[in-house]
């Protein structure tokens, strides 16, 4: 599964390439609260060899009241470099489940310019599963200068985000969970509506993927179609805070879809706000 996706690499090709210069791997995880996990923790005991954290949080915009804000080019540069990542490496990205936060990671790196990223298969548990190297020991880490090449046309602000819902410019591909989409279940996030924007589309992050895998084209095709979502025509992503709205946007990329862009408030912004339309219900 997924390996017609040129975003993914598997667990044997990175496993042969541990250790060579060059390859900078990177464990992106991240979860909900309401999941009680801590990322940091886990990867202090355990990661693949070589792996750095990236912290979602600490890579996101320190000024933004908004979880998760893509953060400046400054700032982004100067967090992945003291992560020692260079631009011109080949970058492999990973989180625990395998296509939740990872994709994130992903989108970031190539909104910045880097186009040789990509994302681990089927994650750390299935890398750990499969009795796979792992450590404990801190990666010695050599900050480097990163150069970002910002492309700000990927990513959607606020106001577009009216103008996109008033006019129907593009799609709205919503990657949050059916019962939080229809609004018969609660948001995580306190003062944060139930519901959608009106004219989205529902897409769930775990529709997309299958054993921490992302489907192959053909399922996937079928997913985004059956969801509604003309693939000929603009998309606009969206999720709970811009972190799983990545995944839709690999998806998406995976088919050849490239006139997609990611709203980066999310629902976090859209449904915390008194003056923007909320509808509930499945459409």
């Amino acid at each position: 599964m997924a390996q017609d996706s040129p975003f993914i690499v598997d667990a044997d090709w990175l496993e042969k390439r541990l250790g060579e210069p060059g390859l900078t791997i990177i464990d992106a995880s991240w979860y909900l609260p309401a999941q009680k996990r801590d990322a940091r923790a886990e990867y202090d005991a355990a990661h693949i060899p070589g792996a750095r954290f990236l912290d979602q949080d600490a890579v996101s915009d320190p000024d933004s009241k908004l979880p998760h804000t893509l953060a400046s080019p400054q700032h982004f540069a100067q967090y992945v470099g003291s992560m020692g990542v260079s631009a011109d490496d080949t970058i492999v990205v990973y989180d625990g489940p395998g296509l939740f936060s990872a994709p994130r990671a992903w989108w970031m790196f190539r909104v910045m310019g880097v186009f040789q990223v990509y994302i681990l298969n089927g994650g750390f548990d299935r890398w750990k599963a499969e009795g796979r190297p792992v450590t404990s020991e801190p990666t010695k880490i050599a900050p480097s200068v990163f150069y970002a090449d910002f492309d700000a046309g990927r990513v959607v602000s606020l106001d577009e985000m009216r103008r996109i819902v008033d006019s129907h410019e593009s799609q709205i591909a919503d990657a949050r969970s059916a019962g939080r989409f229809a609004g018969t279940d609660p948001e995580p996030r306190p003062g944060v509506r139930s519901g959608h924007m009106p004219g989205a589309h529902n897409v769930p992050i775990t529709s997309l993927a299958e054993n921490g895998e992302l489907l192959p084209k053909d399922r996937l095709r079928k997913v985004i179609e059956d969801a509604g979502i003309d693939l000929s025509k603009p998309v606009v992503t969206s999720c709970g805070s811009g972190i799983t709205a990545a995944a839709i946007t690999l998806a998406l990329e995976t088919l050849g879809h490239t006139d997609n862009r990611l709203y980066d408030g999310s629902w976090t912004e859209w449904g915390g706000l008194g003056d923007t339309p909320v509808v509930t219900g499945k459409e």
